[in-house]
């Protein structure tokens, strides 16, 4: 018979051969991975939309755009646009007291600036604009007409989603629809 003060015939494992202090050295070792790879991505990859120029500048330039949209409200004019979906072509309908000899289109993508495109288009007759479009134009686009590429005296914005097979209309002031 064994007395209780005797050492007992259980066997310890050593702590390398069991299963909970692995358990928990895998724990740590995946979190450090994961929050080093996000780390090298956070500082290799580059936030495109991020304006980093001086907030008092950008104020003014919002406040020009607001300007050029109120001196299209004033001349009161509107677009429509439409894409064809067979031949690429942008054509744009300008309404309104004053038609230029040529417009130029902005696609704007909303996240990636490098994307952007900007289009020239020729006046053809009675405020209608012709341009060759890009193939297969896909995803949501903010758009902008003026008269001009730099220092334009008005603006008309909208936004899409392409591909679109009804017009969009342009208006001053941001606000757009399809119909």
């Amino acid at each position: 018979m064994s007395s209780p003060l005797l050492p007992s015939e259980h066997k310890v494992t050593p702590w390398y051969k069991q299963f909970w202090p692995w358990f928990l050295i895998s724990l740590l070792c995946t979190s450090i991975i994961v929050s080093s790879t996000f780390a090298v991505l956070s500082i290799r990859t580059a936030d495109g939309m991020v304006v980093q120029e001086d907030y008092y500048e950008h104020g003014r330039a919002i406040n020009m755009i607001f300007a050029k949209q109120e001196r299209a409200r004033e001349l009161n004019l509107s677009a429509e646009l439409r894409l064809d979906p067979l031949t690429s072509d942008i054509v744009i309908d300008l309404a309104g007291d004053t038609q230029p000899d040529t417009l130029y289109l902005d696609l704007i993508f909303p996240t990636e600036d490098g994307r952007d495109q900007t289009f020239v288009l020729e006046h053809v007759r009675d405020g209608r604009y012709i341009a060759q479009g890009p193939d297969n134009l896909r995803y949501r686009w903010y758009l902008q007409i003026q008269p001009s590429q730099q220092d334009s005296d008005w603006r008309l914005v909208g936004e899409a989603t392409f591909p679109e097979e009804n017009s969009i209309a342009l208006l001053p002031g941001g606000t757009s629809q399809s119909e």
